[in-house]
């Protein structure tokens, strides 16, 4: 009899919160079909020669030998590495900073707050063509200060082959650090107020705390602002555009900017989609030590 009940009872556990279950199907079938399935489909099809359609020719490794031996993608991936760099430790580093400004109970923080995540609620595109016009040594900064008394000085960055990247990164920066400041803050804020008042009894100086007590114990806020921040960076593509696009020459060149003009200028879908699943390798390196840090061994066993 107890059998029978514990049976019957097994149909209830499928059945329990199942208009939530249910709602969730079209975006199980959205990750599965279009995310998962186009993943795939995209691998295989770097495989082949195609061109303008898709087709299943199998070259084996050739799309990646011509990837690798193209001038313009080790250009483009020596941008990217030298942008990431920078981009996540002045991010994380001004990030955490203004957090912990704005962690001392200032007046008016939230007016602060709010005009310095200001511009992350601005699309990339716009923030380009205002930095290209901040950075045009006509009528930008350079002619500014030059109209100021200083007639030698020289700020265009985006007119230099050699340091475009980092004209690239200022507005990128500009952007995004505010929305670090907010992941930052909200870790800052949730660290029991007791620690800081043990500390201070301790004669333990701020920064000290700061160092040795308070960054260690955010370590799921730093985990995940770096997620954040790397999965734009391997995609960063609208800045590029708009305050460059690509130049001078190929000198600002990203792997995003790469896969896009292969596929949708060049008519070279092959090329395209053996750069597109580079990508998806970084991001891969990116996302899977995080995912193995929350959810896997990271975290202790009970």
């Amino acid at each position: 009899m107890a059998g029978h009940t514990r049976s019957s009872g097994r149909p209830n556990q499928w059945l329990r919160n199942l208009n939530a279950k249910i709602a969730s199907v079209p975006m199980i079938l959205t990750a599965v079909v279009i995310f998962l399935g186009g993943t795939i489909w995209t691998v295989v099809y770097s495989f082949t020669n195609s061109k303008l359609l898709p087709r299943l020719s199998f070259v084996g490794l050739d799309q990646y030998e011509r990837l690798w031996d193209a001038p313009r993608w080790l250009v483009s991936v020596q941008n990217l590495a030298i942008y990431g760099v920078f981009s996540l430790i002045f991010s994380l580093v001004i990030g955490f900073v203004l957090a912990a400004l704005m962690d001392q109970k200032i007046r008016f923080e939230n007016t602060f707050r709010t005009i310095m995540l200001y511009p992350f609620a601005l699309s990339f595109i716009v923030t380009g063509l205002v930095w290209q016009w901040l950075l045009n040594p006509e009528f930008g900064i350079q002619s500014v200060v030059r109209s100021l008394g200083w007639e030698t000085f020289t700020f265009d960055p985006l007119y230099n082959a050699d340091i475009v990247i980092y004209g690239i990164l200022i507005a990128a920066l500009w952007q995004g650090t505010g929305l670090v400041m907010c992941l930052m803050l909200a870790g800052l804020r949730g660290i029991d107020e007791d620690i800081w008042k043990a500390a201070r009894v301790d004669g333990i100086p701020m920064w000290k705390t700061y160092i040795f007590v308070v960054i260690p114990m955010m370590r799921g806020v730093f985990v995940t602002t770096l997620v954040i921040i790397a999965s734009g960076i391997v995609k960063v593509y609208d800045l590029v555009v708009a305050q460059t696009s690509g130049g001078p020459g190929i000198a600002s060149e990203v792997p995003a900017k790469y896969v896009y003009d292969y596929m949708f200028q060049a008519q070279n879908l092959g090329q395209g989609f053996a750069a597109s699943t580079m990508m998806l390798i970084t991001v891969a390196i990116i996302i899977v030590p995080w995912a193995y840090l929350e959810f896997g061994g990271g975290r202790k066993r009970v």
